[in-house]
C-alpha cells in the first residue's frame, strides 16, 4: 500500500498495525471443552468454576476475564428452555401429583445447570479471549 501524495510505502507502527482475528467459534468450542481458548491444549479450569491463572501449554494469562454472572444467565434460560416445556406437556396430558413433579422437576434442574454451568463459563471466557476483551488485548493491557 503506497501513500498517493508522497508515492511511499505506508508503514504502520506496531500500535496502529491491523490485529489479527481470533477465530470466535473455535474460541468458543476449547472454552465450552475446558480447554484453553488459544491453543486447545491447557486447561482452563483449576476448579470447578475457577479459571487457571494461565495455561500450562502456551503461558496464555486467564486473570483478566471478566465473565462475572453472565454463564449463570445463559444456564438458567437453556435449562428453562429444556425443562418448562417437558413439564407443560406432562402437566397438561397426564396431570401428575404435584411432590411427584417435584421429585423430578428440581432434582432434573439441578442437575442439567451443574453440568451446564462449568462448559458454559468456558465458552464465555473464550468468547472474551476471541474478541479481545477484559485483558485478553496484549496491545491494551487493562489495569486491574
Amino acid at each position: 500500500m503506497k501513500d498517493v501524495a508522497t508515492q511511499q510505502p505506508v508503514v504502520w507502527p506496531p500500535e496502529q498495525a491491523p490485529v489479527q482475528q481470533r477465530n470466535v467459534w473455535q474460541a468458543m468450542g476449547r472454552g465450552l471443552r475446558g480447554r484453553c481458548p488459544r491453543c486447545g491444549e491447557g486447561k482452563l479450569f483449576r476448579a470447578f468454576l475457577k479459571t487457571a491463572d494461565h495455561c500450562t501449554h502456551c503461558g496464555q494469562d486467564f486473570t483478566g476475564h471478566r465473565a462475572d454472572d453472565l454463564p449463570a444467565y445463559l444456564v438458567i434460560v437453556i435449562v428453562g428452555h429444556i425443562v418448562v416445556p417437558i413439564a407443560l406437556s406432562v402437566e397438561t396430558n397426564f396431570a401428575p401429583a404435584v411432590a411427584l413433579q417435584l421429585a423430578i422437576y428440581l432434582p432434573i434442574t439441578l442437575l442439567s445447570s451443574l453440568l451446564l454451568l462449568q462448559p458454559v463459563k468456558g465458552a464465555v471466557v473464550g468468547l472474551q479471549w476471541a474478541f479481545r476483551m477484559h485483558g485478553f488485548d496484549e496491545a491494551h493491557p487493562e489495569k486491574i
